[in-house]
């Protein structure tokens, strides 16, 4: 297994992960946004220096990778025990056998913080990530049939969660 280096990122570090996230909102049906988003809007999606939920740039020897984080799952003070996980990595990185470890970073992230239910919102299309979670322990907790339309396609959403 290859180790990882995971730095907590900084408010300068968002034009690192906005470039990656920009990537996938163009290219694939990953991600449900139609148009490139901007730092800003970023920001409302991902945290910057928050005591619970995390942002971290992911490192493989020297090289940034891509980026992962820890976020609230609703913005409701009754969801404080569950977080939502999300990966980017760069194409150049995907298929490489990286998200298992980072998964675990992410769960101890959330354990630490007192987070007791993960849940990962995974596009029906994204096989592997689909695999990956179920191989880390996820169950499917629900299934949106055609709830997104991107590229001309219907897209279905897979929700898994993880109770510790």
């Amino acid at each position: 297994m290859q180790t990882l280096f995971f730095k907590e990122s900084q408010e300068t570090d968002l034009h690192l992960i906005l470039d990656i996230y920009n990537y996938y909102i163009s290219n694939t049906t990953v991600n449900y946004y139609l148009n490139q988003i901007s730092i800003q809007q970023l920001k409302n999606h991902i945290f910057i220096d928050h005591d619970k939920y995390k942002t971290y740039l992911i490192y493989n020897n020297d090289n940034m990778i891509g980026f992962c984080f820890l976020t609230q799952f609703r913005k409701k003070d009754a969801y404080a025990r569950t977080g939502e996980i999300g990966i980017y990595l760069k194409p150049d990185f995907t298929g490489k056998k990286f998200g298992q470890e980072i998964i675990q970073h992410l769960e101890n992230t959330a354990k630490a913080n007192n987070i007791k239910v993960i849940v990962a919102s995974i596009s029906c299309d994204n096989l592997p990530s689909r695999k990956l979670v179920e191989k880390m322990g996820y169950v499917q907790c629900a299934h949106y049939k055609e709830v997104a339309e991107k590229f001309g396609k219907l897209l279905d959403v897979i929700d898994y969660q993880k109770i510790f």
